[in-house]
């Protein structure tokens, strides 16, 4: 999971029905506030209170919450309702300034899928995650930390793929026999993908408890010291031969390959062979016409 606090970039979290990743998306949140970073979350599943249901007073203190649940398309025209509706919010998160580490929440992904075309859900992703220098000769704005809930059972391979591509990390949640556990892909820019696989659990106060496993790690590359497999091993055919088959081959004469032995017969027949000849007599009903020879093809 310490991957995860790596660069800034996109952190697709992925749930499923049986798996939710909320409380993993609150647990990184109030991580991200324990370590001094200014941390906003666009609400749009649940409420502003179901959200910050858990934490204590001191997190819930450094939350910027950016309410969308209540009033997504401002259609009652009241003053705390977030204006443009989900691209507006998004657009107005792009736009900070403020010096600092910086996490995004967004709850979910999956709900701006179904309210926002993909293409430009992707573009302010790419704007979210972007590092941008602030006016007036100030230092740079450090990367922005995007973290994004994604319930994989309602989108198809399109958008999941789409998504996919521009995340710096992946975390595919599952499980076995009642324990959690964190498929973590990390793809870093000239950087060879890492896997891991993490059990953990989530406390009641959202700390995250990451648990030690005999079986969990997976090495981005194979093990030098397992020999490889060789993929020819349970043939039920030989793709070599021995030496003994490739000069019976080579000395084999196909069909329609031509000798030059065999070229001079046929070219030149020999005093043995027939001669033949070819008789034609013209039967009762046939035009001959000389000059178009054709007529009775009616062309």
């Amino acid at each position: 999971m310490e991957s995860v606090w790596g660069v800034g970039g996109l952190v697709l979290l992925r749930d499923s029905v049986e798996w939710e990743g909320r409380s993993l998306l609150k647990a990184f949140v109030k991580k991200s506030a324990l370590c001094g970073e200014q941390v906003h979350i666009l609400g749009c599943e649940v409420s502003e209170d179901e959200f910050r249901e858990g934490f204590d007073s001191s997190i819930n203190s450094r939350l910027v919450y950016h309410d969308l649940f209540r009033d997504p398309f401002n259609w009652s025209q009241a003053g705390g309702a977030l204006p443009g509706g989900p691209l507006g919010a998004l657009r107005a998160l792009c736009k900070r300034t403020e010096p600092g580490p910086v996490t995004i929440a967004l709850d979910s992904l999956s709900w701006l899928l179904l309210h926002l075309p993909c293409t430009t859900l992707c573009q302010a992703l790419c704007a979210l995650s972007q590092q941008h220098s602030p006016l007036g000769g100030s230092p740079p704005v450090e990367p922005v930390r995007v973290l994004g809930l994604l319930h994989m059972e309602l989108h198809g391979p399109g958008p999941m793929g789409a998504l996919s591509s521009l995340a710096q990390t992946e975390v595919t949640l599952s499980g076995t026999a009642g324990q959690a556990l964190a498929h973590i892909l990390c793809q870093r820019p000239r950087q060879h993908p890492t896997h891991q696989t993490q059990c953990f659990s989530i406390l009641p106060d959202f700390s995250l408890d990451l648990q030690e496993g005999p079986t969990l790690e997976s090495q981005p590359h194979p093990d030098p010291h397992i020999p490889p497999v060789e993929p020819t091993t349970h043939l039920t055919f030989n793709l070599h031969l021995s030496k003994k088959e490739r000069e019976a081959k080579d000395s084999l004469t196909l069909p329609f390959q031509f000798s030059s032995e065999k070229q001079q017969a046929l070219l030149r027949p020999g005093p043995s062979q027939a001669t033949s000849n070819i008789f034609y007599e013209p039967d009762v009903y046939d035009d001959l016409d000389q000059e178009d020879p054709d007529d009775d093809l009616d062309v």
